[in-house]
């Protein structure tokens, strides 16, 4: 029997190990983010496991940040590190065991496929070939790392479409529905792309945590900070990433704010509003509900019956990105939310909701971009918002008890 060799010392690793003399019987621990006691993500390789019954067990999954997200979850695990699949998991309230029988002899096991810094790179490096792409560095994170921004498109008069990504690191679904998002809207051949182009810029950050991601963190920056409670007041020692990009905001102005995340207990995609917020009107309401239908003939996956309880009046937590958006620029502002597990409505076996799956959706929003690209500004009248109940759907793959987390899993 080979003795077993087991690492996360690479980009966007997290494991402990505490003892794996015993295939059967492997002890693990996730670490914490640094200065914050948030952590659920995991992401690790096993060497010398071909043919070797594997049972690992995470001892500290009970007092992890969401509990709850371990039932009925399943992890990934990938021999190539570019197709993941799931493995038999199970949760019984006092620990995650995680079984498998590799065929090679290196596997890597991870709480979602990982998104790494290295493929962030070369996400901006294509991107920037486009000829309606221009790149610009905000400016630095606490570990020194650049701030990417792509704007695409360019004119006077246009509407300021801002997409963000990934301000909670662990939540690398993001990350993957931005490469589907940028694929399609740098598609030439796309005619949803073009109309949207001649209307609006678009400035996209697609990863706003490079520092979490990097150092293989849940939710939090290098300091500790939780970058969507960071929003009301931001600063160059605790949060430079949110900084920088709001002082942009404030340049470029913003009709339209969307922010992509996972959340880890509901095995759905939705969208979070910001009904909650001082100023909520008819007209941002209306530019919500349009979006959301649009999004539901888009796609499949996606659907409008289950997610956070609205906020009540006023009663919105202002420093979260989705709500100081949407008072600081009376802009239509959400929060798009995958799932690390599957969708109940269309599971698949094999995968789950997947990188694929996530680069569809992600693809899919420009039907509802479309949807309320002509409203966006305030002088658009309520009464010409049509709820649309028809889009084109399009897939293309790049390169080819409570249910909320802290007041919520934003």
């Amino acid at each position: 029997m080979t003795s077993l060799h087991i690492s996360s010392q690479f980009d966007g690793g997290n494991i402990k190990v505490i003892n794996k003399d015993n295939p059967e019987h492997i002890q693990l621990e996730i670490n914490k983010d640094v200065n914050s006691g948030f952590y659920q993500w995991f992401y690790y390789r096993v060497g010398g496991a071909e043919g070797q019954s594997l049972t690992m067990h995470l001892n500290n999954a009970p007092e992890s940040s969401y509990a709850k997200g371990w039932i009925d979850y399943r992890a990934v695990a990938s021999y190539d590190r570019e197709h993941w699949f799931r493995v038999d998991t199970a949760y019984d309230g006092e620990k995650l065991t995680i079984q498998h029988t590799p065929e090679c002899n290196t596997v890597y096991y991870a709480y979602f496929a990982p998104y790494s810094m290295e493929r962030h790179h070369d996400l901006i490096a294509w991107a920037q070939q486009s000829a309606i792409v221009q790149t610009e560095t905000l400016g630095d994170t606490l570990d020194g790392q650049p701030m990417d921004l792509l704007k695409i498109g360019a004119g006077k008069g246009k509407r300021s479409c801002w997409v963000i990504a990934r301000q909670h690191p662990g939540e690398t679904m993001a990350e993957w529905w931005m490469e589907g998002f940028l694929q399609r809207l740098l598609d030439p051949a796309c005619p949803v792309a073009r109309e949207l182009l001649k209307k609006a810029v678009f400035y996209v950050v697609p990863n706003m945590n490079p520092d979490g991601s990097r150092r293989g963190y849940l939710r939090s920056n290098a300091c500790g900070a939780n970058l969507n409670r960071e929003w009301a007041a931001p600063t160059p020692e605790r949060s430079p990433e949110v900084l920088l990009v709001r002082n942009k905001m404030d340049e470029t102005g913003v009709d339209l704010a969307l922010d992509v995340h996972g959340d880890e207990a509901l095995p759905y995609n939705f969208i979070a509003a910001a009904e909650g917020i001082p100023s909520w009107t008819d007209r941002l309401n209306a530019l919500t509900e349009n979006y959301l239908q649009a999004l539901v003939q888009a796609s499949p996956d996606f659907q409008t019956e289950f997610g956070y309880p609205k906020d009540e009046p006023g009663k919105a937590n202002m420093t979260v990105c989705t709500a100081a958006l949407a008072e600081r620029f009376d802009c239509l502002s959400m929060t798009l939310e995958m799932p690390f597990k599957d969708t109940v409505d269309s599971p698949d076996e094999y995968q789950g909701w997947s990188p694929e799956r996530s680069q569809a959706l992600g693809a899919a929003n420009l039907n509802a971009m479309f949807a309320v690209i002509d409203h966006l500004r305030q002088d658009a009248s309520i009464k010409d918002m049509v709820f649309t109940r028809k889009a084109v759907s399009y897939k293309k793959h790049f390169l080819q008890d409570s249910p909320i987390k802290e007041d919520s899993e934003e």
